[in-house]
């Protein structure tokens, strides 16, 4: 018999025997993660978003920071049975897991380059726990006949709590739960691993899934049901003034990483917590993700008053053909909205169809002339589920030797471009990060120019919630900054002298608008992050790399 003959769609409604006294365990992938190895991981695709797709090319200026599985986390909170989450564990981990307690239900969420080790997590299973079924989710299921690659009882493509809780045979239409999930954890920047305490760092808020716009390349977009298509968890203003309150209360935070694709888009909802904002006086700081169409719907001080502080906008070619981008003059509403004291990190993707060897760079270059705080640059990758993958496939363009393990971005090309060969592709992607670095310095540097416009602007504002904000920003990280400026300014001279001045003039800037301690702190912390930003380019020049913790998380669990 076929051993993935059992493997069932999204579209079954057979429910578990169990119900809901079954015992689920929930996990990701197991690591390491940021090394080659024979299961798909890859040192140049680590668990690490910031370093691995903005910050790459800063050395030891570059934000390194993991981030939780959220999708699972959201499952386990939105379910009544007896349920673990299993998050980066390692092989022996997970076999400890299955040996331990005996599940009747075990779900992996993964994403696509990791196809090679949701196998051997199957293997596993139905080795150490023969009697568990197996679930799969996550951008994983959106290979094209991935049940015939792996041993798995369903395949789940899309939305995963109302799957699961019609399942486990509950109400698929209940209210969702939100988690309480803390954005980023070990970060670290020049060296120094920062302090984690609570309050210190935000928590990140998901309203709701998939993006309307539907860019030909977007995997979320076509995961979540494509052009037009979204899930709302939360639809109104109230439900998520009320969800931002809980989690304020819970994890000590007046700071969200607010998780939807386009959450701009939706100016009702959007308008609507902003005046729940304004009636509690909460002086709340968010960063959000918009398209340029989306923001040029709310003006600047619409924005500031919602407390938006970071936005990320894609920032495609001028000659590309997205209606997010029709009538914007991106860079200057990316002056704008850095003048008014908000961080903007673009996204601009290298190798669309237009581009070719004699055009690219001066692309390259109009993408670094916008000077954002940070910049992603992708390749454009055909993955599967999108639009673009169904192209290039019915235009037999598609690599067929490129394992999906390398299939996502951050290498080289998976399909024929008409002009730019694969290796190509890479160079252009490594200079375009290069470019970014050396034109614009550290994103650390960036960010705290932007904080000081915002200050200088708001630090006497009429509106008591807006000053609070920036003076809490200004507060916290004003020596901070000065003092990495200090050590920036010195490192980056090998890099670029004119950037180096320019990072000097700020922190002179920073130096009058501080207070004592403050202007104080850089002759005392500013040599010893330059010691430490030395230190970790050597240990990044010996090839260190840096992993995820283990982390396991049980709910319902007395009643198992």
């Amino acid at each position: 018999m076929d051993i993935h003959a059992s493997a069932r769609s999204t579209s079954t409604t057979e429910e578990h025997p169990k119900g809901t006294k079954a015992r689920i365990l929930l996990t990701s992938v197991f690591g390491p993660y940021a090394q080659d190895d024979e299961f798909g991981s890859r040192s140049i695709n680590p668990m690490e978003l910031y370093h691995n797709q903005v910050t790459r090319a800063q050395g030891s200026f570059s934000l390194r920071m993991f981030h939780r599985s959220w999708g699972i986390m959201l499952i386990q909170k939105n379910i009544s049975a007896p349920c673990t989450v299993l998050d980066f564990p390692t092989r022996e981990d997970f076999s400890r897991e299955l040996t331990a307690n005996q599940y009747d239900v075990v779900g992996i969420s993964s994403i696509i380059v990791n196809v090679s080790k949701v196998r051997e997590m199957c293997r596993m299973v139905r080795k150490l726990s023969p009697n568990s079924t197996i679930v799969i989710g996550g951008h994983v299921a959106a290979i094209p006949a991935v049940e015939k690659m792996i041993d798995a009882d369903h395949i789940v493509r899309g939305e995963g709590v109302g799957w699961m809780r019609r399942y486990l045979g509950e109400d698929d239409t209940a209210p969702i739960r939100h988690p309480a999930i803390v954005s980023g954890m070990r970060t670290r920047i020049m060296g120094v691993r920062v302090p984690e305490r609570k309050g210190a760092t935000a928590a990140t808020i998901i309203p709701s899934v998939g993006c309307p716009m539907g860019c030909n390349f977007c995997t979320t977009s076509a995961f979540f049901g494509g052009k037009g298509k979204f899930v709302n968890f939360f639809e109104t203003g109230d439900e998520l003034f009320d969800v931002m309150s809980q989690m304020e209360k819970e994890l000590a935070v007046n700071s969200f990483f607010v998780m939807d694709e386009n959450f701009l888009l939706h100016r009702e909802r959007a308008m609507r917590l902003l005046d729940r904002m304004k009636e509690a006086k909460k002086s709340w700081t968010m960063s959000v993700f918009a398209s340029a169409n989306a923001i040029r719907k709310y003006t600047m001080q619409e924005l500031v008053d919602l407390g938006v502080s970071w936005l990320w906008m894609g920032l495609e070619s001028p000659h590309s053909s997205y209606a997010k981008l029709q009538g914007t003059d991106s860079r200057e509403l990316t002056r704008q909205l850095r003048e008014h004291g908000i961080r903007v990190q673009g996204s601009t993707i290298i190798g669309l169809e237009h581009h070719t060897p004699d055009n690219i760079i001066a692309e390259i270059e109009h993408a670094v002339s916008h000077d954002t705080d940070f910049h992603q640059f992708m390749l454009y990758t055909p993955v599967p589920g999108t639009p673009l993958y169904q192209q290039m496939a019915e235009e037999g363009r598609l690599l067929s030797d490129v394992d999906y393990a390398d299939v996502h971005g951050q290498f080289k090309f998976n399909f024929k471009h008409a002009t730019i060969s694969r290796d190509e592709s890479k160079r252009f992607l490594d200079l375009a990060f290069w470019r970014d670095f050396e034109s614009n310095g550290p994103s650390l540097y960036r960010i705290s120019r932007t904080l000081l416009s915002g200050w200088k602007r708001y630090k006497d504002w009429p509106d008591a919630r807006v000053r609070a904000r920036f003076a809490r920003e200004m507060h916290r990280h004003s020596g901070i900054y000065s003092s990495a400026l200090w050590a920036m300014e010195r490192q980056f001279r090998k890099v670029d002298a004119k950037v180096s001045d320019q990072i000097r003039g700020l922190r002179e800037e920073f130096k009058r608008e501080s207070g004592m301690i403050s202007r104080m702190m850089p002759a005392v912390l500013g040599p010893v992050l330059l010691w430490t930003t030395r230190r970790e380019e050597k240990r990044l020049a010996n090839g260190k790399t840096y992993e995820p913790p283990t982390i396991l998380e049980r709910r319902n669990w007395a009643e198992a």
